[in-house]
């Protein structure tokens, strides 16, 4: 009989772990051979190839055809328009938009990229046509007026933009009880202009024929923008009664409304149709912000727009601009004029120079300190200079001195959607106020000379505040000497600082410009 032998059982599990081991290895050498072939095929570099040309035509994505979300429809409620289901075709909205884009990155935006559509009316053009003569640049700027109808032309007017008469708005629903039809026009304009089809436009500005623009800073801030995109900026009212019955997310049209090409490009094929959806609304600003919102795009807010709705004394706030670049102000005949002394439109003259000397730091604010004679310096550039008896600090001075009503005529703090103060009512405390007088250029700085300004309270001031003087009773001017910002202050923006210098007895020296990095600024630098 033939013996068998027990192989161990340790014996037998060392050789099937040796035996897994090798069918593994021959696995993983057979599946990286296989992956190799298939990676350098040729079949599989053209599918590779197929696939980037694919991905980069937007419109074969489904959710840039309309045409694949067609099964979609029944489970949708119907849109209230037409209108709205055929926008311009995606493939032709991309190569327009990509050939901004490639154009914006060969050259920086300029005015030449800006047309202006001015809404102003026929019975007032030739008194509101001075207005923006002292703004306009023909040689540099591109726009139109547009008018209800067509008016003689007159020596001069070929500095300013062109008349264009507007469309006919006669087959229009209009119902709103105390508004006026000439809103359905204006709201058109930007649709108007856009069927110009003049070349190589990026942005459309529109705005009245009593609004007051600073065309640099405006080329600075919608530069912040692209203008590839559907954009939409401005700035709501001052009034907070005008923002409830309108928006508060609404930007008001005579502070200046700027809409990108390609949002202009589809309400110029919507607009009419969105309309007539609205017939009970007031005016244009309204009319068109409805028209936007339908397309879901939010405002962009620029403080630096200025609806101005506003009447009377309008120093509070030419002496308390935000801190950002100053782009325009409205209703500039509703307010008293700017410096003493001068007409509204001499005033207006001397606003637009200043302007014009050093554009970015125009209006802007510097709050400087003599502690000796415990004195505070608020300076308004191109403005005014105010000199307060007493130490006051920027927390307060930061608030809009309320010197000006509503443009409903209401006046109260709550009627404003900003910081407000009462103006002192103590003779004692009230500042000597120094107007600007003059200004220039003087190699890479500015120079303004500000006059002290006789008011009536001076003699008060001189029985009822002894026996402390009034404050640099012997300082009858005061000469700032202005340095210019850098060009992107206005991305980063900061209130300016400033230096007392007192070189002569009549005269005080104020030095402002953009603060030093290490800088406290204000009361921290004056100690």
């Amino acid at each position: 009989m033939k013996m068998t032998t027990k192989m161990p059982s340790h014996t037998r599990s060392r050789q099937c772990s040796m035996g897994t081991a090798v069918v593994a290895v021959v696995a993983l050498l057979i599946s990286t051979t296989s992956w190799l072939s298939l990676v350098f095929s040729g079949t599989t570099t053209r599918c590779w190839n197929h696939f980037k040309d694919w991905e980069a035509a937007p419109h074969s994505f489904p959710w840039n055809n309309p045409h694949s979300f067609h099964h979609l429809s029944t489970a949708l409620p119907p849109l209230p328009s037409q209108p709205l289901l055929n926008p311009p075709s995606p493939s032709h909205r991309y190569s327009h938009r990509h050939n901004l884009l490639r154009r914006q990155g060969k050259e920086e935006l300029s005015l030449k990229h800006i047309v202006f559509g001015i809404a102003g009316s026929s019975q007032l053009w030739k008194r509101r046509k001075e207005y923006v003569r002292l703004w306009w640049r023909p040689n540099e700027m591109r726009g139109h007026i547009w008018l209800e109808e067509a008016v003689p032309p007159e020596d001069g007017d070929d500095d300013l933009p062109s008349i264009m008469v507007s469309e006919d708005i006669s087959g229009f629903r209009y119902t709103n009880p105390t508004g006026h039809p000439s809103g359905l026009r204006i709201s058109r304009i930007v649709a108007e202009c856009f069927r110009l089809h003049l070349p190589d436009v990026r942005w459309f500005v529109l705005a009245d024929d009593d609004t007051i623009f600073n065309v640099e800073n405006l080329v600075a801030v919608l530069s912040k923008y692209d203008p590839s995109e559907m954009v939409y900026i401005g700035n709501p009212s001052e009034s907070h009664s005008a923002n409830t019955y309108f928006s508060h997310s609404m930007a008001f049209g005579g502070g200046g409304v700027a809409i990108s090409h390609p949002l202009a490009e589809v309400l110029s094929s919507i607009q009419d149709e969105c309309l007539e959806r609205y017939p009970k609304l007031y005016g244009s600003d309204d009319r068109l912000h409805a028209c936007i919102t339908e397309l879901g795009i939010p405002l962009s807010r620029e403080p630096g727009f200025h609806q101005w709705d506003i009447r009377g004394n309008a120093h509070g706030l030419l002496s308390s601009h935000p801190i950002a670049p100053f782009l325009s102000i409205h209703h500039v005949e509703a307010v008293d004029p700017f410096y003493p002394g001068l007409s509204s439109l001499e005033s207006l003259k001397l606003f637009i120079k200043a302007m014009r000397v050093d554009p970015t730091s125009f209006l802007q604010r510097s709050i400087c300190y003599d502690h000796g004679r415990r004195l505070t310096f608020l300076v308004s550039l191109g403005y005014v200079i105010q000199v307060f008896p007493n130490i006051i600090l920027p927390r307060e001075l930061e608030r809009t001195e309320q010197t000006f009503s509503a443009w409903n005529g209401l006046s109260h703090r709550n009627e404003f959607d900003f910081d407000t103060r009462d103006s002192h009512k103590s003779v004692c405390k009230k500042p000597i106020l120094f107007f600007l007088k003059d200004v220039g250029r003087e190699a890479n700085s500015t120079l303004g000379s500000y006059s002290r300004a006789r008011g009536k309270g001076d003699l008060k001031r001189k029985v009822f505040c002894f026996p402390r003087l009034p404050p640099l009773r012997d300082v009858q001017r005061i000469q700032v000497v202005g340095y210019p910002l850098t060009k992107k202050w206005h991305l980063v923006p900061r209130r300016l600082c400033c230096k007392l210098n007192q070189t002569k007895e009549e005269i005080l020296t104020l030095k402002v410009g953009q603060c030093a990095k290490r800088s406290f600024g204000s009361i921290v630098d004056s100690m």
